[in-house]
């Protein structure tokens, strides 16, 4: 069977690079699996991989929509599945590369819950719920509901948010509670690179005064004057949402700098856990983050 590479890990950890040689090494092409990177516009703060980075190598998944568009896991899954289903019939092996955990996931599994029938009028008064008062209420609800399933939903992941809302009311029990099965679509190895903390959290640092340096305050100036608004999902993610408030609230760069690095320590936390219990999952060094060491134990 045709494996998927899947590079996968913290923030600053250099997974671009090593994604980019290694679709060389295999000629193919990229997935991107970044929920910022699907925004067109928002570039310095994403570290959106330049034309001259990707190297001639196609990625898919990066500049899909505008930035005033809410954009889902469902949404990611419906455009991103057949990418990845194209190119492993054409003999290819796909490599998705990023740090947003749902939306690998949601290549790579389909999500069985528990086997509890559809409720259509449950899952319409959540779907009315969403549309008035958005996503992070609704998760929110879930949040009270069932905290476990909450936990390893993402608040963009709406129609699981609202599955697990049915389930339960349907059933007046947890879908965590429940047979919750992640059946793979495909046989895949996942590669994550790991760097000691401090020189994780030093490649961290060093990003955001790059970020800073390339005109960060500046693109969100440009995003904020051409319509999108601080509430918006695109700008919440971190380098957007500490610069639009900074902004807003007369911060020093050095304020808003540090907030960022903060908050970014703490999301490359966050990813390496989630990462950690994925399954067919490598840690390797950055000495071994290299095509050769990687496709010979595919």
């Amino acid at each position: 069977m045709q494996k998927v590479l899947v590079i996968c890990g913290s923030t600053a950890s250099g997974k671009t690079s090593l994604a980019v040689e290694c679709a060389k090494q295999l000629n193919t092409e990229i997935i991107s699996a970044d929920s910022m990177l699907v925004y067109k516009g928002l570039d310095i703060g994403t570290a959106k991989p330049t034309l001259q980075e990707r190297d001639g190598i196609a990625h898919h998944m990066i500049d899909v929509v505008q930035p005033t568009v809410a954009f889902s896991v469902s949404d990611y899954e419906k455009a991103a599945l057949p990418v990845l289903e194209g190119l492993l019939s054409q003999g290819k092996t796909p490599i998705i590369c990023g740090g947003t955990g749902f939306y690998i996931n949601a290549l790579l599994y389909k999500s069985q819950f528990g086997g509890v029938g559809a409720n259509a009028q449950i899952r319409q008064k959540y779907e009315d719920i969403l549309s008035q008062h958005g996503n992070a209420y609704l998760h929110a609800i879930l949040q009270e509901k069932d905290p476990e399933s909450a936990e390893k939903l993402h608040e963009n992941d709406t129609k699981r948010v609202i599955r697990a809302l049915e389930i339960y009311e349907t059933t007046g029990k947890k879908k965590s509670l429940q047979a919750d099965t992640l059946t793979p679509r495909f046989d895949f190895i996942a590669v994550s690179i790991e760097y000691p903390r401090e020189t994780l959290y030093s490649r961290i640092d060093l990003r955001v005064e790059q970020m800073f340096a390339c005109g960060l305050l500046d693109e969100v100036q440009t995003l904020l004057k051409s319509g999108v608004t601080p509430d918006m999902q695109s700008m919440q993610g971190i380098g957007y949402k500490e610069v639009a408030e900074g902004l807003q609230k007369g911060w020093s760069i050095d304020e808003i700098k540090e907030l960022i690095k903060k908050n970014t320590r703490h999301y490359a936390k966050r990813q390496i856990t989630f990462f950690k219990r994925m399954q067919n999952h490598v840690r390797i060094t950055p000495e071994q983050a290299n095509p050769s060491y990687i496709l010979k134990n595919m």
